[in-house]
């Protein structure tokens, strides 16, 4: 760790909530060796503007300059009009890491799995997050040439990286995260499925199962074609036996197939259909909210390097699709601050946000310079490409603002045509600095050219991420997600637990004469103010939370956003209690329909332990 150096802030300090100095001070501010704070929430963004700064001298940039750059990059995150991801303001300047998101390979020997184990906690130790796929590994019960036996399977080795994760995690400053994927034709499927059902297993890894076009039409056909496997090693096909089990299966259980072009119905009832797995995979995530989906093909179909090869997994909350060894810095821009109030009434600055938009990716394509990554290939990969991730945050409180329901065709417009803006105003501002910079390495063999015709400087520019612990320290409601509750209690990662209340909520019951401590108790206690009589009508159906709102607007207005989006969304799709598996498979149809690169859905309830809660 570099030796402490305390930045002196060139502008105003920021203005920030309760919430947001107890999490600053918890996780990110930095102490001395009693665990006292020796830096303010000021000084912190000015550590982290400075180190992005002193990126700009590499590009021509003297002292005088970079100051002003010093400047301006502070004065976005104290406006809190815009923040990086979490391991850039805990580690500038320290350790050096300021990229979120990894994906890394995992090669079907023991020297490659173990070379990935030990990545993977050189990443974790520094703060980032891990995506994998398992679909290189071979099935259980396979055979291993060099011993003469069998393989344990995937799922074994899956148990080594979350393990890996936990004992990184105990000298940690921020939580462990993984995603672990697989593709659905994998002969290991029905056990990667059953493992995370388990919720006192993996708790540090998300899963997904990655589905195809053509495994997609064959089940809205009919569902009736029969569920093919393939071993990745021999490329030998299987059926999946429908008395299998789940738990203890290899793949000498499974049925070769001998003549593929055999008429399935001969062998109707004894194996698994595509229909089968699919309602497999719906009852799974209506139990515990596990697996999402991911269309891989429609991923792929946007790779913007595909000469490189194609991509197989993803961050660990999905919205950052990655090749092998590859990283991205994330970041994103509260758009609630951008809402202004006109003789006409509210309305966006369309011009602030653009310059905001701006600065972001020039700051984030700063990052890329400025990252000490700890492994050599992800150095050589992100620098080659040099993917950033800007998305938004505060969309559900610009709405409030700008007096737009969530659910309404308005408001999925609106969303649409925010993300298109940012989406713009984000290429061309990769494209200026290409003039002045030169395009990302790879240029000459990416769509950018082949397709595009355009110099860019990113590879792939925007993304919408989750924003959990940025948005407290925004101030601000969570990606593009509508609020959990307009009151609710979340709990954060030494296990202290903040009361969280909307403050666009609060100052509007407040104008009305409605706000008290009973009335924050009540929607506190429910996550509703739906069947509060004595909120006004039109104030309940704008402040909507998550769980007011029907799945199909929640699919809607990710979709929406998808639309102009190099990357991808994390969004959850919020159920009910009640809500049973048919719910689920109409949300998971209707994502594919729009246009989603992946969903995740949840259940209220089926998990004993939430991030934020009721009281």
């Amino acid at each position: 760790m570099a030796e402490f150096r305390a930045h002196l802030p060139p502008g105003d300090a920021p203005v920030l909530s309760e919430n947001a100095v107890e999490v600053l001070h918890s996780r990110y501010l930095i102490k001395d060796r009693r665990g006292q704070c020796i830096e303010t929430p000021a000084q912190l963004f000015s550590r982290v503007a400075w180190s992005v700064a002193e990126a700009e001298a590499a590009y021509g940039a003297g002292r005088g300059e970079v100051k002003r750059w010093h400047k301006r990059y502070y004065d976005s995150m104290a406006s809190l009009d815009f923040l990086p991801n979490s391991p850039a303001l805990m580690n500038a300047q320290r350790r050096g890491m300021l990229s979120a998101c990894f994906v890394l390979p995992i090669e079907d020997s023991i020297e490659g799995i173990f070379e990935t184990v030990k990545q993977t906690a050189l990443i974790q130790q520094a703060g980032g997050g891990t995506g994998f796929s398992f679909d290189r590994l071979r099935p259980t019960g396979d055979r291993v040439a060099s011993s003469g036996g069998t393989t344990s399977g995937p799922i074994s080795f899956w148990r080594v990286f979350s393990e890996t994760t936990n004992a990184i995690q105990q000298g940690a400053f921020r939580r462990g995260a993984n995603m672990g994927m697989m593709s659905v034709g994998h002969p290991d499927i029905l056990r990667f499925l059953h493992a995370k059902q388990n919720l006192k297993a993996f708790t540090n890894f998300n899963i997904s199962v990655k589905i195809t076009d053509d495994w997609m039409r064959k089940l809205l056909k009919s569902g009736k074609a029969l569920h093919i496997v393939a071993n990745p090693r021999t490329k030998q096909q299987y059926l999946l036996p429908r008395r299998i089990d789940c738990a203890n299966y290899t793949i000498d259980d499974l049925r070769e197939i001998e003549a593929p072009g055999k008429p399935a119905d001969k062998r109707a009832g004894q194996f698994y259909t595509v229909g089968d797995m699919w309602k497999l995979i719906v009852k799974c995530a209506h139990k515990t909210g596990e697996p999402g989906i991911v269309f891989i093909d429609r991923i792929n179909r946007d790779n913007p390097t595909p000469s490189l090869g194609p991509i197989e997994a993803t961050n660990p909350c999905g919205e950052q699709p990655l090749l092998p060894y590859e990283a991205c810095t994330l970041g994103s821009v509260n758009v609630a601050k951008f809402v202004r109030t006109t003789g006409a009434g509210p309305d966006m600055d369309w011009p602030r946000l653009a310059q905001t938009v701006g600065l972001a990716v020039r700051f984030l394509d700063n990052i890329v310079d400025a990252c000490n990554y700890p492994l050599t290939d992800t150095l050589r990969l992100a620098q080659a490409n040099r993917k950033v991730g800007l998305g938004v945050m505060g969309f559900a409180d610009c709405l409030f603002a700008l007096g737009i329901r969530y659910d309404s065709h308005k408001g999925v417009e609106f969303g649409a045509s925010l993300m298109k803006f940012v989406n713009d105003s984000a290429r061309k501002a990769s494209g200026e600095l290409a003039r002045l910079r030169g395009p990302f390495p790879n240029w000459s063999r990416s769509i950018w050219k082949t397709r595009d015709k355009m110099k860019i400087r990113n590879a792939s520019l925007t993304c919408v991420a989750p924003t959990g612990t940025t948005s407290i320290i925004a101030d601000c409601s969570c990606g593009i997600e509508p609020v959990y509750s307009l009151v609710f209690v979340r709990q954060v990662l030494d296990g202290a637990r903040m009361l969280q209340v909307n403050p666009l909520f609060k100052q509007m019951a407040a104008e009305h004469g409605l706000y008290s401590r009973k009335l924050e108790r009540q929607i506190a206690k429910t996550g509703s103010i739906q069947k509060l009589a004595e909120i006004p009508a039109s104030v309940r159906r704008l402040f909507k939370a998550a769980y007011d709102i029907e799945p199909q607007w929640h699919i809607r207005m990710q979709a929406a956003f998808q639309q102009h989006c190099d990357a991808a969304v994390s969004k959850t799709i919020n159920l009910n209690e009640k809500a049973a598996p048919p719910a689920i498979d109409k949300a998971y149809k209707l994502a594919y329909r729009l246009g989603c690169k992946g969903v995740t859905v949840y259940r209220r309830g089926s998990r004993e332990h939430e991030p934020m809660s009721l009281y």
